[in-house]
């Protein structure tokens, strides 16, 4: 009986703990996807004045932003990005900040002093692998001049620890991007939504997709691991029952054996007494 309770009640922390660590992740993506909802959709607000917000926590993801600046002369390309289900790779330009509209799309000097010499890593959109994993596909230029930019600021992602050709990328790694681009970068990047050039608006490669905002079934799993956990003493329940059953019925002795006495229980008054 005892091992059977030590069973249980280890087999009960272990779901316990696993619903725990379901309800951390549904609770991750319910930040994310609140994040999203409040974020996506708002107005753009200019880049500078969320400048002490960085690095992002995620509370801060997807923040809306517009700022001026003009792109500098380097590119980098993303490996291993989908887009509909396709293969295909991002591609990132630095945004040299501080234009001569304020940096943050006509307001003010202030906000275009916050910003002077500061770089913004802009991931412009996807583009499709070329036919030759050796070959590079054909991507839109960036377009030369000033330009305003609005999108959304994401945290960069962990390095992979990839050897990659110079000019390509395993993540958007900040850092990486970073020393290849020749200059220091903002401690975010901003997923392009739209931008405007004194010839209007320039051709760019394909916008990446929404954010998911799905939470995933990590809340249900959590209800049924802690369901679980009391599943062990139900067990354990049942088989105690079954041994006070079998304990209860008369045993009848085969033909010919003789029939068991029972057994006179000795109280301790009867021992005093002896």
């Amino acid at each position: 009986m005892l091992g059977g309770f030590a069973i249980a009640v280890v087999f009960a922390v272990v779901c316990v703990l696993l619903g725990r660590w379901q309800w951390g992740r549904y609770e991750d993506r319910q930040v994310r996807a609140t994040a999203v909802t409040s974020h996506y959709t708002a107005a753009p607000v200019p880049l500078a004045d969320v400048l002490g917000r960085l690095p992002l926590t995620e509370a801060d993801e997807w923040l809306r932003v517009t700022t001026t600046g003009r792109y500098a002369p380097a590119q980098l390309l993303v490996r291993n990005r989908f887009l509909d289900g396709s293969g295909g790779l991002e591609v990132l330009v630095p945004l040299e900040l501080g234009g001569g509209s304020g940096g943050t799309g006509g307001t003010g000097s202030r906000s275009g002093g916050a910003l002077s010499g500061k770089r913004l890593l802009v991931d412009r959109g996807w583009v499709a692998n070329p036919d030759a994993a050796a070959d590079l596909p054909s991507v839109p230029a960036a377009p030369n001049g000033e330009v305003t930019v609005q999108g959304w600021l994401r945290p960069g992602e962990p390095d992979l620890g990839k050897d990659l050709p110079a000019g390509q990328l395993a993540s958007i790694d900040l850092g990486q991007a970073a020393t290849q681009t020749g200059g220091s970068l903002l401690d975010a990047y901003l997923v392009l939504d739209t931008e405007q050039s004194a010839a209007g608006v320039p051709p760019r490669p394909a916008p990446l997709e929404q954010p998911d905002t799905d939470l995933g079934p990590h809340q249900a799993y959590a209800f049924q691991w802690w369901l679980t956990s009391v599943f062990g003493f139900v067990f354990l329940g049942y088989r105690i029952r079954l041994a006070v059953a079998d304990a209860a019925v008369p045993v009848t002795p085969a033909e010919g054996e003789p029939v068991p006495s029972r057994v006179k229980k000795v109280r301790i008054w009867d021992q005093e007494d002896a």
